[in-house]
């Protein structure tokens, strides 16, 4: 994903997934809070919320165990 527009990864994320951007725009924008409320550096959190969805909605249609939401990756300041 080469754009941080939250407009354009949701569309990418809905489209890429044949699912209803509504759908994606609300767990887009779930994900960007619970990661807004641990991260340190904001500059990667739309990125790990557009992972997060991604893998989301693609283990809803594989019937993998993995369901939303995903535990954060653990953010460290260097």
């Amino acid at each position: 994903m080469k754009t941080t527009d939250p407009e354009k990864v949701v569309h990418e994320i809905a489209e890429s997934t044949h699912n209803d951007e509504e759908l994606v725009s609300r767990m887009f924008a779930e994900a960007v809070e619970q990661y807004r409320g641990e991260a340190h550096v904001m500059d990667y959190v739309p990125l790990f919320a557009a992972k997060r969805v991604r893998e989301a909605l693609n283990s809803r249609t594989t019937g993998q165990a993995h369901g939303f939401p995903v535990s954060p990756p653990d953010f460290v300041c260097g």
